[in-house]
């Protein structure tokens, strides 16, 4: 029997805090259980925000904690290639479109639509949904566009997607650290909209990229945070179009700040560096954290 795969996934664009210490912990914790692997993936496909400093501190919190994982680590900025492959294959059934509207554009769509009394569709975070405008283009004025130099970014045609789909498309959610039973969800990623797939100048985003690497590396079992709980909807969507097999997912709970928010790294005094320099050990974290 093939031993489970799990992942621990951090942009390295800031500082842990001890919300990602509650994620790389239960990672650690479901792998032991269920006899699993433990994999590290540096997640730095944003090159003008992710650095080695970033990474290596990483490193450092990980070891501090007293968390182990295999080697090699993935580093997405080395394997941009796979993901201009799964793009490309997207754009061969013609499941993305490219997206002309600027941020102002989009504004003053929104800001129209809603002078009517009328309320703008907003996804799972918040964000207003893309208005679309440009899926209906023509190849030819698409083209005339591009090669104009128009900036443009690829989106995915949601709804054309799920209308490939034969079936309902669901995914499989643990009840709890346990893994003793799983629950089919029913995935809505029209709640997202017509979502960024990649850029001109890079030829991915963090949902394209996530779910080729879970592909590639073999996770099986994906442990993270419930403010990616929605996300997963989107996810499996592009797993399902790309042929990619589906893990099964446990979203655990936040650590939240004072004001009831789920820690950013803008927040430095939850920062494991932070916390080790006011005295804090492994252990008086763990406890912190429940461990």
């Amino acid at each position: 029997m093939t031993a489970p795969v799990f992942r621990f996934a951090p942009s390295p664009n800031g500082e842990l805090h001890l919300g990602h210490a509650l994620s790389a912990l239960t990672n650690q914790r479901m792998a032991a259980k269920s006899g699993g692997r433990l994999l590290l993936r540096i997640e730095d496909i944003d090159l003008t925000r992710c650095t080695p400093e970033f990474e290596a501190a990483i490193r450092s919190d990980l070891a501090w904690l007293g968390i182990a994982y295999e080697q090699p680590v993935r580093r997405q900025s080395e394997h941009f290639a796979c993901y201009e492959d799964a793009l490309e294959r997207l754009k061969a059934d013609e499941l993305v479109y490219p997206a002309f509207m600027s941020r102002g554009d989009i504004r003053a769509a929104i800001i129209d639509h809603e002078a009517s009394g009328q309320s703008w569709p907003r996804d799972p975070d918040g964000a207003p949904l893309y208005p679309g405008t440009d899926r209906t283009l023509s190849s030819r004025e698409r083209r005339r566009r591009i090669d104009a130099g128009t900036p443009f970014a690829w989106r995915l045609d949601t709804a054309a997607a799920l209308a490939r789909l034969p079936d309902q498309l669901n995914w499989r959610e643990w009840g709890d650290e346990t893994m003793a039973a799983t629950t089919d969800i029913a995935a809505d990623p029209l709640q997202w909209g017509d979502v960024i797939i990649a850029r001109r100048e890079i030829a991915t985003s963090y949902h394209l990229s996530v779910v080729v690497d879970d592909a590639l590396q073999g996770i099986s079992h994906v442990v993270r945070g419930l403010d990616l709980y929605f996300a997963t909807s989107l996810q499996r969507l592009l797993q399902q179009v790309l042929g990619l097999p589906q893990p099964t997912y446990f979203h655990h709970r936040l650590v939240l700040g004072p004001d009831g928010r789920k820690l950013s790294k803008s927040q430095r005094d939850t920062g494991l560096a932070a916390l080790r320099d006011a005295g804090e050990t492994p252990e008086t974290v763990k406890a912190m954290l429940g461990f």
